[in-house]
């Protein structure tokens, strides 16, 4: 049997064996900025995070500093450092230092905990994805951008003083663009919306979804509807774990909310990470992932074992 790896650092340590005969899933209640230096760099294949779309906190103005790049790390936002990036936007639009504040050492921890091959998807909505990019150009580098993935749906109120807004986006970055994973024979594929313009054989095979992803919410009536506000599609998730991780990789989400990442994760045969910091969050999950073999934890207790 190959030496088995550890999945996290110091005293939070699991050990997983590579052939992944038992899986080992995770989910920590508390705040994720204090969990994530806790696991190993370069440990998951996958990351997926649906921030809060805007932390609504009191505009803070003071500076931080968070400088990654080193020498031989990823070249930033048109080769500028990663402060010179931040400075610039703040000048412009002093209104978003504080989300950018709050996202900025989050996605820093994703970067570090991807492996080679690994892919962030970030998913935003449209008034937060122009400044997301520019962030996760300066950390990942602009050659690691894959893909603007837009979710529509069609479903709720429409306003009549705009076009109606109906989609979210889903930025995709990769942590090596010369090594990145992903596997498109996996994903399940989907009707032609033109079937008369191909062949019999392709629309009996459909084909390989595009960028623009058309997806109904989680209905409100539905058996998939856990009752949690921002539960996004098993759909959604089960089409980004196929695409860019394997069996038995480690999926990682530090924003799990309703655990849709996790319950996709394990019916894909993968393993998975969550973190959430509000209960009722963790409530729902336990309930969710009831038959599945869980290490439940906290922040303070991270050697709890259930």
């Amino acid at each position: 049997m190959p030496d088995p790896e550890s999945v996290f650092d110091g005293a939070v340590s699991i050990v997983v064996a590579e052939e992944h005969q038992h899986t080992t899933n995770v989910v920590f209640e508390g705040d994720n900025l204090e969990i994530l230096p806790t696991l190993a760099e370069a440990s998951v294949t996958l990351v997926y995070i649906d921030p809060p779309f805007n932390t609504g906190r009191e505009q803070q103005r003071h500076v931080t500093s968070s400088v990654r790049v080193a020498e031989g790390g990823s070249t930033g936002f048109k080769g500028k450092s990663y402060e010179r990036v931040r400075g610039e936007l703040r000048r412009y639009d002093d209104t978003f230092d504080d989300y950018w504040t709050f996202l900025e050492p989050r996605l820093l921890e994703a970067w570090r905990l991807l492996a080679d091959d690994g892919t962030l998807y970030l998913h935003l909505d449209y008034r937060e994805a122009h400044y997301a990019k520019v962030l996760l150009d300066a950390i990942f580098g602009r050659d690691s951008f894959l893909n603007e993935l837009i979710w529509a749906y069609d479903y709720g109120a429409k306003s009549k003083s705009k076009w109606p807004t109906k989609h979210d986006t889903i930025l995709v970055y990769v942590k090596n663009p010369k090594a990145y994973y992903f596997n498109s024979d996996a994903v399940d594929r989907e009707p032609y919306m033109a079937p008369g313009l191909v062949t019999p054989e392709k629309v009996e095979r459909g084909k390989l979804p595009t960028d623009v992803w058309w997806h109904t919410i989680v209905s409100p009536t539905g058996k998939e509807k856990t009752g949690y506000p921002t539960q996004k599609p098993a759909g959604i998730l089960r089409r980004i774990i196929q695409a860019s991780s394997r069996e038995g990789d480690v999926v990682l989400d530090f924003f799990a909310g309703s655990g849709t990442t996790g319950a996709v994760a394990s019916a894909l045969g993968r393993r998975f990470i969550m973190i959430d910091q509000n209960p009722e969050a963790i409530a729902v999950m336990r309930a969710r992932l009831a038959a599945v073999d869980v290490d439940w934890r906290t922040s303070d207790n991270p050697k709890e074992n259930e």
